[in-house]
């Protein structure tokens, strides 16, 4: 199929076209009732604890998202931080319910203070899943301030000979042992959301410039033949050349990752939304085919954490992946004329299943079991991860809204 013909009836709103029916809404609705009284349990311990909740740790207890395990920078500033914020405003999205909104604004304002960092390429995760939501949904200005400062530390980190924004800094922890210079994930597409928002509410072309640039040159050097993706790749931040295509939390340097391949199918479907430009929907469409077609995936669709991970089909599913994927399809089939609809069908049956929802009361609450945050680093494996249950929220929500 030629894809590319059919761009010109391409829906130019991220999300508007899907006809899902008045049975589809009902099944939505049911699910988010479910998923808003089990968060409900989720914010009565985070209130208490003034916290917000990222996972849990290896003695079963809550794990607060304030210092990653791993972190060894940025003291108290974690790239997950946006996320149950993010999720809250979600449910206030989908009950009006103020006690939702109010939940979402205590608790993004626990990292309003990191507004201005520039040690870290996550401010787009942080700022923009939360404040971004809060000013999608409130229009109120004081939220858009947030977002502008966030964005201008994050272009701190671009390097216009690399023509992208540098990921990690590489002068202390583990980064630092890898031998890199400039490493660039395939994660940071997800912060360009933030840039290119930017630029559409300020009238400031510099935002979607940066943007654009990290969007291009990921495309030309970060993935294979097959359209799967490396994890990282290190520059020469003196000429911009390539010095080395790693992982990092991945299997092998050429195994595909499979949140990598999640984080890069939501990446360019959103660049496709902010530019119109068919190279991006393009990658989007290879990058779906890439993770649909997979011939190791299960039939439930939910991958493994890496797509070659050794020890198949013994080796822990990623939840994580999973979610990011069937929210990035709902928009993605609204560009496709419902293209990769049963693949998302799939995905979020799935989710739903008691296999990978879990029960009231269960995993202190969170909404989605079984994902996975580095295998490589024996960090967070087969637990509950707070972006997991933002990105499958988020991917309700939307199916909600197009349902209505």
């Amino acid at each position: 199929m030629n894809w590319l013909a059919i761009i010109s009836f391409a829906v130019v709103v991220a999300g508007c076209t899907s006809s899902t029916g008045k049975n589809s809404e009902r099944v939505e609705d049911h699910t988010l009732q479910s998923v808003e009284q089990q968060l409900s349990l989720l914010l009565a311990t985070a209130e208490e604890a003034n916290k917000n909740p990222r996972t849990i740790d290896e003695d079963g207890e809550i794990h607060w998202a304030t210092k990653a395990p791993t972190s060894n920078r940025l003291g108290g500033f974690d790239w997950t931080l946006g996320f149950f914020p993010g999720s809250c405003w979600y449910m206030y999205e989908y009950t009006q319910d103020e006690k939702w909104k109010d939940a979402a604004i205590k608790f993004q304002s626990l990292h309003e203070n990191f507004k201005d960092l520039t040690g870290s390429h996550d401010m787009g995760f942080v700022f923009n899943c939360s404040y971004g939501n809060a000013y999608r949904l409130t229009k109120e200005d004081k939220y858009k301030e947030v977002m502008i400062d966030a964005g201008d530390a994050l272009i701190q980190r671009f390097n216009p000979t690399v023509g992208c924004i540098q990921s990690w800094d590489v002068d202390k922890g583990w980064q630092a042992t890898r031998g890199w210079r400039y490493p660039v994930i395939i994660d940071n597409m997800m912060n360009l959301e933030l840039l290119f928002e930017l630029t559409k509410l300020t009238g400031d072309s510099k935002y979607k410039e940066v943007a654009i640039s990290h969007a291009d040159k990921t495309l030309q050097n970060h993935f294979r033949a097959d359209y799967s993706s490396y994890h990282v790749v290190d520059y020469d931040p003196e000429t911009g050349a390539v010095r080395k295509k790693n992982t990092a939390q991945g299997y092998a340097h050429e195994s595909a990752w499979a949140r990598g391949q999640a984080w890069g199918l939501y990446g360019y479907v959103v660049c496709y939304r902010y530019t119109k430009d068919p190279r991006y929907l393009e990658q989007a469409i290879k990058i779906a085919d890439f993770i649909q077609s997979f011939d190791g995936t299960p039939k439930d669709g939910i991958p493994y954490w890496d797509y070659q991970a050794p020890e198949i089909p013994n080796e822990p599913r990623d939840v994580s992946a999973a979610a990011i994927t069937a929210s990035a399809l709902v928009e993605l089939n609204g560009y496709t004329k419902d293209a990769y609809k049963p693949f998302e069908n799939k995905l979020m049956t799935s989710l739903a299943s008691p296999a990978y929802t879990a029960k009231a009361g269960e995993i202190h609450n969170f909404v989605l079991k079984h994902s996975v945050g580095s295998i490589p680093h024996n960090n967070e494996i087969d637990v509950p991860l707070n972006y997991a249950d933002y990105y499958y929220i988020e991917a309700l929500v939307r199916q909600y809204e197009l349902s209505k």
